[in-house]
C-alpha cells in the first residue's frame, strides 16, 4: 500500500551505540591543568607560584595567641640555651616566657607591610590552642605552579598542623595537588623554588629522604627538577641557609651548604650574596617582587650588603617571635606569586 508516513522507522545508518552523546562531549586533555587561564576558568585564580620572587599576591598566616602560654619560665635548658618543655611539646629561645601582646603586634606589624605591598593576606582559623608552632605557616605545606603540597609535620608538637592549613587553603579554593603520606616527612621551610624549572629542597633532622622522592615524583609532572640538599647537624630547615631576593641572587649562609650546591648556583647564574656571619637569620627574609625583601629589623650588615647588590630591604621589628624559631619567612606562605 506504500509509505503512509510513519516517522518511527530507521535506517540502519541512524543507529548509533548507547552512550554516544559521551563521544558528542568528548574530553578536553589540553590546556594542562596548571596552565594559567585554566586555572582561572576551573579554579578561579592562577594559583601558586613558579618562584620565590615574582610579585606576592597572596599569603597565608596565622595570627600569634593562646597557643603559646604554655610557654613556663621553670623549663630553662643550660644545654639548650632555652626553655625547652620536658615533655617535648614546645621550646622558646629565652629565658623569659613569651609577651604575647608584643608577639601579636609585630605579626599585625609584619601584616600591614605586606598589605603596603598590595598583598592580600589569609589566615589560618580555628587551629586548637596546642599548637605553640603554628604561627610559622610556611613548614606545613609548599606550593608551586598550580597548587599546594601538602606535607607531613616531623615533630609531636607540630603533627596536626596540616590538617588546618589544609582546610585553610582549600576553602580560599586552591587546589590540592599531593599530600606527603607514610614515613615521608617534607616541611615547606625546607623548600624553595630557584627557577620555575628548578627547585631544593634540603633533607634534614626533620625532613627526610623517603619526603625527598615522593616530592621529586609530583614536581616531575611538572617539569621541575628537585635538587635534594642534605643539611648539617641538627639544623631542620633549608630557608636559615638559602633565601632567593631577586632572580639571579640568593641570600646564602654558605657554611650551611654543600660546595656542589653553591657551585650548582653559580651555573645557573644565581649570585650568592654573602650573609653576616653573626646575622643568620636575616636570611629568613620573603620576598614580595624581584629586587625587593622584607626582613627582621636588626640586621644592618647584611642590609648593607644587600642594598649594594640593588637589593631594596624593608624591615620590620620580629625579634619577639624570633624567640619561637622562626621569623619573617617562616611566617608567611605565598599562595599566589606573578612570574618574575
Amino acid at each position: 500500500m506504500g509509505d503512509h508516513g510513519d516517522n518511527t522507522s530507521k535506517t540502519l545508518g541512524d543507529i548509533f551505540p548507547d552512550q554516544y552523546h559521551h563521544y558528542l562531549c568528548g574530553p578536553v586533555p589540553a590546556p594542562p591543568f596548571e596552565k594559567p587561564a585554566e586555572l582561572e576558568r576551573v579554579w578561579g585564580c592562577n594559583w601558586g607560584a613558579s618562584s620565590e620572587v615574582g610579585p606576592l599576591r597572596m599569603v597565608l598566616m596565622k595570627r600569634p595567641g593562646d597557643e603559646l602560654r604554655v610557654v613556663r619560665a621553670d623549663c630553662w635548658d643550660e644545654r639548650a640555651q632555652a626553655l625547652v618543655d620536658p615533655e617535648g611539646r614546645w621550646y622558646w629561645r629565652d629565658r623569659m616566657p613569651p609577651d604575647i601582646a608584643l608577639l601579636q603586634q609585630q605579626h599585625d606589624g609584619l601584616a600591614a607591610a605586606l598589605r603596603a605591598e598590595g598583598v592580600e593576606v589569609c589566615y589560618v582559623e580555628g587551629a586548637p590552642p596546642h599548637f605553640p608552632k603554628s604561627v610559622f605557616t610556611r613548614d606545613p605545606l609548599l606550593t608551586v605552579r598550580g597548587g599546594a603540597i601538602i606535607g607531613r609535620m616531623a615533630p609531636a608538637m607540630r603533627r596536626g598542623e596540616e590538617r588546618f592549613v589544609t582546610q585553610a587553603v582549600a576553602a580560599l579554593g586552591m587546589p590540592i595537588l599531593r599530600t606527603i603520606v607514610g614515613t615521608g616527612m617534607v616541611e615547606g621551610g625546607s623548600f624553595a623554588k630557584v627557577t620555575p624549572r628548578v627547585a631544593v629542597f634540603g633533607t634534614s633532622i626533620r625532613c627526610n629522604d623517603e619526603g625527598a622522592r615522593q616530592l621529586q615524583e609530583a614536581l616531575a609532572w611538572l617539569g621541575i627538577e628537585l635538587i635534594v640538599v642534605p643539611m648539617s647537624g641538627w639544623f631542620i630547615h633549608l630557608d636559615g641557609h638559602f633565601g632567593m631576593v631577586d632572580v639571579d641572587k640568593a641570600l646564602v649562609n654558605a657554611p650551611g651548604l654543600p660546595h656542589w650546591f653553591l657551585d650548582r648556583l653559580t651555573d645557573m647564574g644565581i649570585e650568592p650574596i654573602y650573609c653576616h656571619p653573626d646575622e643568620r637569620w636575616a636570611i629568613n627574609s620573603l620576598c614580595v617582587r624581584p629586587g625587593k625583601i622584607i626582613m627582621c629589623e636588626g640586621f644592618p650588615f647584611t642590609t648593607e650588603r644587600l642594598q649594594r647588590r640593588g637589593v631594596e630591604v624593608v624591615t620590620v621589628p620580629y625579634q619577639e617571635i624570633l624567640k619561637n624559631g622562626g621569623s619573617v619567612h617562616c611566617s608567611t606562605m605565598e599562595l599566589v606569586r606573578d612570574d618574575p
